[in-house]
């Protein structure tokens, strides 16, 4: 049985930290930097922009991420965002999110802090969340991925709202009992998920699959799409 979050919020001068506090007893801003030696911060090898970190924290494993833009934009700023109020800081959006998918007992990692920093009418932002333990991403393991439970995964959050923007092979994630988790929601959201946003959010694996497999990863994902139809029929009656 999981255990339960016990979400609380801290602010300080420049910012706040949303945390859980059955983790984290006394947050601290430091948590958020990845050349505190308490951390032992070691790079993540794939994804995250190179701005993410697996770290301990509270003497658990844990993953920080800071949030980096992408694309054009970043050429004027690679970690700052408008500032448009608390409520859209995408750490705490996303924060929210993960809190919503565990406690319902989706497989996602745990949420264990997030945070942002105001500078003038800009802010940073960074989230920590428990780093799961021997998984590999889609990505490499189309040779054993069951199109059934990634289905089963996406399915599940899809009929609890979640729209996720960048559902890729790399953000899918299978232990060793073949259970897929869904790791990052950066700019995920809640939506009314019709037949046609679903398929869209389908669709964007399968873009990501035929990147990084070719016909092999075009071919996995219509096994996984038959697999999504079928919990439409069965599970939505």
């Amino acid at each position: 049985m999981k255990e339960p979050l016990r979400i609380e919020r801290v602010g300080f001068d420049s910012g706040a930290i949303l945390y859980d506090a059955a983790v984290i007893e006394t947050p601290q801003r430091s948590m958020f930097n990845p050349k505190d030696p308490m951390l032992q911060a070691q790079p993540v090898a794939e994804g995250g922009r190179n701005a993410a970190w697996y770290v301990k924290v509270c003497g658990r494993d844990a993953v920080l991420r800071q949030y980096r833009r992408g694309g054009f934009v970043s050429r004027i700023s690679k970690t700052r965002y408008i500032w448009a109020g608390e409520h859209q800081v995408r750490s705490f959006t996303e924060f929210d999110i993960l809190e919503g998918l565990y406690q319902a007992g989706l497989p996602v990692p745990r949420p264990f802090a997030a945070a942002y920093w105001r500078l003038g009418p800009t802010y940073r932002a960074g989230i920590i969340t428990e780093r799961l333990h021997n998984v590999r991403p889609l990505a490499t393991s189309l040779h054993v991925a069951d199109c059934e439970q990634v289905a089963r995964s996406i399915y599940a959050m899809h009929e609890h709202g979640v729209w996720h923007s960048d559902l890729n092979a790399y953000n899918v994630l299978l232990d060793e009992d073949g259970r897929a988790w869904l790791i990052d929601f950066d700019k995920a959201h809640r939506v009314e998920l019709s037949l046609e946003r679903r398929s869209s959010n389908l669709l964007r694996l399968r873009r990501s699959l035929a990147k990084v497999a070719g016909t092999e990863g075009i071919a996995w994902w219509d096994g996984l799409n038959r697999s999504y139809a079928k919990l439409i029929r069965t599970l939505a009656m």
